[in-house]
């Protein structure tokens, strides 16, 4: 592994690192019931005052999960040109390292996020539907942060036209700002719940370009 290689995964293991400092903050610092039927969230104060501030826009949430299918979408592009590779070139060893390394990533972000609608850390402040649902780390900011970055390490590399990759990429990083900002202006997360998921998915991302931006 290069240095710059080494950097980037300690960088991202401080990512993994402080988000579950932060998780621990979440569980201990300014608990009150401030949520739906009386749930609590830690942060009370400045998560209280961040959701007041918002309100609640469920055209906004609507939009936003709607968009949550395009990470869905280009993760199973990028799965689907790895079970090509495979064929092609008749063994799984000869898929492209970069490839293989993102495939198993998506299954840590997958385990990471059913490991939280498992364990609740806290609950939305708002009901969807009726119903009270999980809501720490926001499941849609860790997809969006975590798919799409990676995306764009792979697109960077595969994309020859210039004019052409550097559109892709402003595209996909204004996708990325407006999904995470849709989510906490949509009021269906906790400050908290946003700032969980971008830490998480930092960690997650940093570590997976340290082993992976090479075929």
């Amino acid at each position: 592994m290069k240095n710059t290689d080494k950097k980037k995964f300690i960088v991202g293991a401080g990512f993994l690192a402080a988000f579950v400092l932060w998780t621990v903050l979440v569980r201990l610092v300014d608990v009150h019931a401030i949520g739906p039927n009386g749930s609590s969230v830690g942060f009370a104060t400045l998560n209280g005052y961040v959701h007041k501030f918002t309100g609640v826009n469920f055209h906004l949430y609507t939009i936003t999960d709607w968009l949550g299918l395009v990470p869905i979408g280009v993760a199973f592009g990028f799965a689907m040109l790895g079970l090509a590779q495979w064929i092609k070139r008749k063994s799984l060893l000869k898929v492209d390292r970069s490839l293989l390394a993102l495939g198993g990533f998506y299954m840590v972000v997958m385990a990471a996020y059913i490991f939280f609608e498992i364990v609740v850390i806290n609950y939305r402040p708002t009901l969807i539907d009726g119903y009270l649902e999980a809501s720490y780390p926001s499941s849609t900011t860790m997809l969006v942060m975590c798919v799409m970055p990676t995306a764009m390490m792979q697109l960077h590399a595969r994309i020859e036209n210039d004019v052409f990759r550097r559109c892709v990429m402003i595209s996909i990083a204004v996708f990325i700002v407006f999904m995470v900002i849709g989510r906490l202006v949509s009021g269906v997360h906790w400050l908290s719940d946003i700032i969980g998921g971008a830490l998480i998915s930092a960690g997650f991302v940093m570590i997976y370009a340290s082993v992976s931006v090479r075929k």
